[in-house]
C-alpha cells in the first residue's frame, strides 16, 4: 500500500492534492461521503463503500418526514449522506410547506378587525419581551396519526424555551400540546393525562379489607343530666389585606400571598415591564 501525504486543494477547490514518497501526484474528489467520513468521531460508524445498502428510498423519506436528520438516517440505514440528500428534497419542501400553512392559520382578529395569524400571535407575545426573532427556530414532523408536530425554540433567561402544538392540515386545526404552547396563543394549558388505577377483586387483598370500626363512645348519665358548661369562643373573621399595618396584624389580619406571573417565571420580570434598550 502506497502512503500518500496531503499537499492541499486543487485550483478548482473540488479535489484534494496528494503526493507519494517518490513525488508522484494524485487527487481525490471532495465528496459528501469524504466529508462525512472525516467528520465522524469514529470511522467504524461510516459504512464501507462496498457495503450492501439495506435502506430503501421509501424508508429514507419516511424517516425524514418523521423528523430524523439526514446524518441519522444515513448512519442507521447503512448508506451514505450523499444518497440520503439525493432523496431529501421533496420531504424538506413538504415540511416547510406544513410550517408555512400553520403559521398562516388565522387565529383571531385584533382591535382594528385585522386578521392575526398563528405566526403573528406568537411574535406579538415574544417580541415585546425582548426576544430576538433571528434566534427563533421552527421545526415540524409528521406523527403516526397523520397530524403534524409543530415545535418552536426561542431564547429565555434560562437559555432556551420550547413550545409545541399539534396541527391538522385537513381540518385547519391547531392545538397546544404543552404549557408554553398554550401561553403563546393565550389558551389554557392542556390537561395532563390521568394514569390508570388497578382495583383488586380478591376479597383477601389489603385494598378490599374493611377497616375495623371504632367502639362507640360511653356517655355517663350524670353528664346528660348536668352537662358541663363550656364558654363559647367569640368568632373571628379572617381578613386579608394587601399591606396590613401593625395594628391589623394584632387583630389577625394577614397579607395577601403574591403569585409570580408566567412572564416572571420565563423572562424574569413582571408582565407590565418592558425590556430595557441595549
Amino acid at each position: 500500500m502506497t502512503e500518500l501525504r496531503l499537499h492541499g486543494k486543487t485550483e478548482d477547490g473540488n479535489h484534494l492534492s496528494l503526493v507519494d514518497s517518490e513525488g508522484n501526484n494524485y487527487s481525490v474528489r471532495i465528496s459528501d461521503t469524504l466529508r462525512a467520513t472525516v467528520n465522524q468521531p469514529r470511522l467504524s460508524t461510516v459504512p464501507a463503500f462496498d457495503a450492501v445498502e439495506t435502506i430503501s428510498v421509501k424508508e429514507i423519506q419516511r424517516r425524514l418526514r418523521a423528523g430524523e436528520s439526514i446524518e441519522q438516517v444515513a448512519r442507521e440505514g447503512q448508506t451514505t449522506i450523499e444518497k440520503v440528500e439525493r432523496f431529501s428534497g421533496p420531504i424538506m419542501q413538504e415540511r416547510e410547506y406544513i410550517l408555512s400553512h400553520a403559521r398562516d392559520l388565522i387565529m383571531r382578529k385584533d382591535a382594528h378587525r385585522m386578521d392575526l395569524t398563528f405566526g403573528d400571535v406568537v411574535l406579538a407575545k415574544l417580541v415585546p419581551r425582548g426576544v430576538d426573532t433571528d434566534e427563533i427556530r421552527w421545526d415540524t414532523w409528521r406523527l403516526h396519526d397523520g397530524t403534524w408536530h409543530i415545535e418552536l425554540h426561542y431564547p429565555t433567561r434560562d437559555g432556551n424555551g420550547v413550545a409545541t402544538w399539534n396541527f391538522d392540515l385537513a381540518r385547519r386545526a391547531l392545538d397546544a400540546s404543552d404549557a408554553n404552547g398554550a401561553w403563546l396563543i393565550d389558551e389554557e394549558a392542556p390537561a395532563r393525562p390521568t394514569s390508570a388505577a388497578i382495583i383488586y377483586a380478591e376479597p383477601t387483598h389489603p385494598s378490599r379489607i374493611e377497616e375495623p370500626k371504632s367502639e362507640p363512645e360511653i356517655v355517663r348519665i350524670a353528664d346528660l343530666i348536668n352537662p358541663p358548661e363550656e364558654k363559647p369562643e367569640t368568632p373571628r373573621l379572617a381578613v386579608i389585606r394587601e399591606t396590613p399595618s401593625a395594628a391589623d396584624s394584632q387583630d389577625g389580619i394577614t397579607a395577601r400571598a403574591k403569585v409570580p406571573s408566567w412572564d416572571e417565571i420565563m423572562f424574569g420580570r413582571k408582565s407590565e415591564e418592558t425590556p430595557e434598550d441595549n
